[in-house]
């Protein structure tokens, strides 16, 4: 079954062994060369799983991967049963907000110490399970990198998702998630890091602006 459809990749809910499991199929591109496109998907097939278990280690939840098929350019992962985190943000209290924002900037911040960018932090790719775990899932415009820009990058993306899909709380939600990212990486690494979003930030304004 079809439960997304996106412009690099489709995901389909399937039983696989008796498990409930995501089915990722990246999708082949007409206006690539078909050996470049095969290349392409190839590396991103094997690219994706590395990340997510590398994010594992660090301490980050992620689904488990069950299987990869390079030639057909798909990952077979698990599924993670509970609700994304823009389902249930307007559904607390702003103390429980506060805390888990608090724990998803603690997350980021195992991410980039790491040397991981997550490529697409939004509140629609961080699941909250039965049991109150936030999983992080969709890796699949992930990166490695030390950069302060890509980490800059990453945290103004997490920050736009919340003014866009939560605008009454977003500033609550990114300050209680910078305070997070700050715990964990430590609190000149987050000023730096904050410093970097509103260069980002002031760089769009004048392109705007232009």
């Amino acid at each position: 079954m079809l439960v997304k459809k996106g412009a690099e990749a489709n995901l389909y809910l399937e039983d696989w062994h008796n498990r409930k499991v995501i089915l990722k199929r990246r999708l082949s591109k007409e206006y690539r060369i078909t050996e470049i496109d095969k290349k392409i998907r190839s590396q991103r097939t094997v690219h994706e799983p590395q990340i997510i278990h590398k994010a594992k280690e660090a301490g980050v939840p992620t689904p488990t991967i069950y299987m990869i098929d390079i030639s057909d350019a798909t990952i077979i992962m698990e599924f993670i049963e509970g609700k994304q985190i823009k389902q249930v943000l307007g559904n607390l209290s702003p103390e429980e907000r506060r805390d888990l924002c608090r724990h998803i900037g603690n997350l980021i911040g195992r991410l980039h110490i790491h040397g991981i960018i997550h490529g697409d932090l939004t509140t629609s790719n961080m699941i909250l399970t039965p049991i109150g775990k936030v999983v992080f899932v969709d890796f699949g415009l992930s990166e490695h990198s030390a950069e302060l820009e890509t980490k800059g990058v990453d945290l103004h993306l997490m920050k736009r998702a919340f003014q866009s899909s939560h605008f009454k709380y977003a500033k609550a939600c990114f300050d209680a998630v910078m305070e997070g990212y700050g715990e964990f990486v430590g609190e000149n690494a987050a000023k730096d890091v904050l410093e970097k979003i509103r260069e980002i930030e002031r760089r769009g304004r004048y392109v705007s602006a232009r």
